[in-house]
């Protein structure tokens, strides 16, 4: 017998074949024994009974969309600085006046655990709202040790307090703190010898990242990181080809990293390095539109090297204040000229490849049964609307949410 059975319902299981990706099963059922899909097919074929049913009204399941890259806990906001940037202020008059990221990482230290659980919160539960149920958080707003622990303690307070699935990446090399002595290169062998190893003894990273920019770290310093984290046992991810192309996307594929993020710098060679390594491409068309940035990823280079591209929020105080995972479904398609079967998959199979996390983002037998349904009328219409918000539930690990 099965723990649950969802009926009446059309099925975009993101499990297709190349021509017809989205997988769709109209008048479909799905069925869940300890917390797994145990079953999948047309509604007609369902083979046994269940202890509960649940009866969909010929809404659209979905996997539960993935956001796979946030930087969801911080102190403060930098509303202000938007502002003063309308009227005309610079990002360097801003940076001198102690704004940008720094403001952000003065308020970080600053705030207490509590209170930034209590700002994640929402930030976190409006995620939720839209049908997600895995999200990653990253660090870095920290900047130094326990600051960085902080922020990672504040990601796993968020999973254990909501029914949701959390990733945590360590993100301390995301810039070089102004009053650490040394320089770069110091702070770098900080965040290998000290911050990486402290992250990784205490369970509170699943990954490592790294911002590899002129303005941030060089190919040099990112692999030093990258090498600590290895010898640590953590998977890593990378910040890449955002403002130029420093290789960074060659980089990621060197380390075998789960994905290289923005790429709107990045190279067909580099991308190319990256469809063999199986490294996926995570694009943020928030930041591209925070910022009006002219420059957008290749993503023709994309499609013809083979390289996974998956869409994410970027949600953060700075660059990409987007608390909205079905927007990004939107800009994916109308900024960066994604179809739908594109955007969709980037939300959740590519999303959960990104993550290093092959139990989901398909709905497929064996997998875990992490839902979303949608009172839509084909799944299109999750890239098309701009506003509003048609999840009518979640399932996560096989229980309504």
């Amino acid at each position: 017998m099965f723990d649950q059975v969802w009926l009446n319902a059309h099925l975009a299981t993101m499990d297709g074949p190349a021509d017809a990706p989205l997988g769709i099963i109209e008048d479909g059922a799905l069925a869940v024994r300890d917390g797994r899909i145990a079953w999948i097919g047309r509604r007609a074929e369902l083979p046994g009974p269940a202890a509960a049913t649940t009866d969909c009204d010929g809404a659209w399941l979905l996997p539960g969309l993935i956001d796979c890259h946030t930087h969801l806990v911080f102190g403060g906001d930098r509303a202000a600085e938007f502002e003063q940037r309308l009227a005309g202020a610079t990002y360097e008059e801003i940076a001198r006046a102690g704004g940008g990221i720094f403001s952000s990482v003065r308020a970080t230290r600053e705030a207490s655990e509590a209170a930034l659980l209590a700002a994640a919160t929402p930030r976190l539960r409006g995620l939720m709202a839209e049908g997600v149920t895995t999200v990653e958080i990253k660090s870095g707003y920290g900047l130094e040790l326990e600051s960085e622990l902080k922020m990672l303690r504040v990601a796993r307070r968020l999973a254990a307090a909501h029914p949701v699935e959390v990733a945590t990446t360590l993100l301390a090399a995301h810039a070089v703190p102004p009053d650490f002595p040394g320089g770069a290169n110091a702070y770098t062998n900080f965040v290998a010898t000290e911050i990486i190893p402290a992250a990784a003894t205490s369970g509170l990273a699943d990954a490592v990242d790294a911002f590899c920019e002129r303005i941030a770290f060089s190919p040099e310093q990112t692999a030093r990181v990258f090498e600590a984290a290895e010898a640590a046992g953590l998977p890593v991810k990378l910040h890449a080809d955002q403002l130029s192309d420093l290789g960074g996307a060659a980089l990621a594929a060197r380390h075998g990293a789960l994905s290289a993020d923005h790429l709107e710098h990045a190279s067909a060679e580099g991308l190319r390095a990256m469809a063999e390594a199986g490294s996926v491409a995570v694009l943020l068309p928030g930041a591209t539109y925070f910022l009006r940035d002219a420059k957008h990823p290749d993503i023709g280079a994309m499609r013809a090297a083979g390289v996974r591209m998956a869409l994410s929020t970027d949600l953060n105080p700075g660059s990409s204040p987007a608390r909205s995972l079905l927007l990004m479904l939107n800009m994916g398609c109308t900024l960066f000229r994604l179809t739908v079967a594109e955007a969709l998959l980037g939300v959740t199979r590519h999303a959960a490849a990104a993550l290093g996390l092959g139990d989901r983002g398909v709905l497929r037998a064996g997998m875990r049964a992490d839902l979303a349904l949608y009172r839509i009328g084909r799944p299109a219409e999750l890239c098309y609307w701009l506003g509003g918000n048609p999840c009518v539930g979640r399932v996560v690990g096989g229980r309504s949410a």
